[in-house]
């Protein structure tokens, strides 16, 4: 092989993204069908000539469903490989389909039909993880559990509440990929390279045709457009996030320290050298792979922050984080719900470690009902938690007497209504955890998934 040759090759595969943007052959397709349509409308194309088209093309999607096709390295791109054999299989005619089109506004409605579709599986699979989650809200409600800040614990919960705080997150993702798919839902095709068609191509049939909101309204932001991709990484970015915290949690209640939870045998791992360990795994690289979509949102921002306007070679590489996002956030999602489908609350470990301390705010709350300022009672109740902890005991543990030689307005009345349940019911704003308010949240929920 010559010094030229090898160049040749090199570059050949330098350039070709055939093994990445492969994945888009069906978008692809669709819009070159609808494309040949809107060419025999304006007589570019004769019907014979659009039928042989839509013919060839429909047969093509099939021969790479079925392997039929190889989709080699030296077709360089999805769109060459389709157009390559359109015209092996129909002659010349399958070289008029580009008539007035660029690969650049045909990439941009690949992406932006391919992520239509996308994203309206994200959303799909997210209802169903908050279906997982109501179905454990309902079946917890009447679990008290500690409720934390700092990883101290700080106030009684049920456990409902928290199944619904991550519904209602994932509430908000799924309201940011509808707006992320408002914006996707705008057709580039008729831009031609960036100055549009100068063919009479009618882009509102076309728009009708492959489903489209609206057509994009200046043919050179529509080619450099790739706000829609980097919108989309972001929402699955912060999804991601609200999985990984959620998933932290887990890890630290499945430990033996706390073992609030117990996970399914099949999302736990044994050690390869400590037999009596089982380790959450599942939850772990769960928790590990936002930081790889986060990487992908990253990696795309830093391809587009010094671009020029107009169609670059570097916005060859929008796919690859574009495609690695979408299928950990695909695998993430069934395996978060998975963990929620399975969990095991310990209710008998969860409620002896549960530690009289968080009530101590209920202490304080009473004192205010006596019209003694917040702070003043603050500073009472401190007082009877660092005494509890001098004798190492917990505040139940502490007599009436006690009590009062603190503050007289604590009696015991008071004492009496310090439990943990009873704590939870006091806080029955909408939004709180008492049951009432749980129950009026899970039926909010309800309504939203549905």
């Amino acid at each position: 092989m010559t010094h030229d040759d090898s160049l040749t090759r090199l570059m050949e595969d330098f350039h070709a993204s055939i093994e990445i943007d492969r994945r888009l052959y069906k978008a692809d397709i669709r819009g070159s069908i609808v494309y040949a349509r809107g060419l025999e409308r304006i007589g570019v194309l004769t019907a014979e000539e659009c039928q042989a088209i839509v013919t060839g093309l429909t047969e093509i999607e099939g021969e790479i469903e079925r392997g039929e096709y190889a989709l080699t390295r030296d077709l360089e791109d999805i769109h060459t490989a389709v157009e390559k054999r359109l015209i092996e299989k129909i002659g010349p005619a399958g070289g008029k389909l580009h008539t007035g089109r660029s690969r650049n506004d045909q990439i941009a409605l690949d992406e932006r039909l391919y992520l239509r579709e996308t994203i309206d599986g994200v959303i799909g699979q997210s209802t169903q993880c908050q279906s997982t989650l109501l179905h454990l809200a309902e079946q917890t409600m009447d679990i008290i559990f500690p409720g934390y800040t700092h990883l101290q614990q700080a106030q009684p919960i049920r456990f409902a509440h928290y199944a619904l705080a991550l519904l209602f997150a994932l509430e908000r993702d799924k309201g940011r990929l509808r707006d992320c798919r408002t914006r996707v839902d705008v057709m580039p095709l008729g831009s031609g390279a960036l100055a549009g068609s100068a063919f009479p191509i009618d882009r509102a049939f076309l728009a009708r045709e492959l489903g489209f909101a609206d057509v994009s309204p200046n043919s050179l932001d529509a080619v450099s457009d790739r706000d829609f991709i980097a919108e989309f990484l972001s929402a699955c970015a912060i999804l991601m996030v609200h999985l990984s915290r959620a998933c932290e949690d887990v890890v630290i209640w499945s430990s033996a320290e706390f073992g609030y939870v117990r996970l399914h045998p099949r999302l736990v791992t044994g050690s390869s050298i400590m037999p009596q360990k089982k380790n959450p795994d599942a939850a772990e690289l769960l928790r590990g792979k936002s930081g790889r979509v986060i990487g992908d949102l990253v990696a795309l921002l830093t391809v587009l922050k010094g671009l020029p306007h107009a169609y670059n070679k570097d916005m060859q590489e929008d796919k690859e984080p574009l495609f690695d996002a979408i299928d950990t956030v695909t695998i993430c999602l069934q395996v978060f719900t998975t963990i929620w489908e399975t969990i095991e609350v310990r209710t008998e470990r969860v409620a002896s470690s549960m530690d009289d301390a968080m009530l101590a705010t209920d202490l304080a709350d009473a004192l205010t009902k006596q019209r003694i300022p917040f702070r003043e009672g603050h500073g009472i109740v401190a007082a009877l938690v660092n005494e509890a902890a001098r004798r190492g005991c917990s505040l139940r543990d502490l007599s009436p007497a006690d009590y009062r030689r603190v503050s007289d307005r604590l009696d015991e009345s008071v004492i009496a209504r310090l439990t943990f349940a009873e704590s939870t019911d006091k806080r029955d704003l909408p939004g709180g955890t008492s049951r009432r308010a749980v129950v009026e949240q899970i039926e909010q929920a309800r309504r939203l998934i549905i």
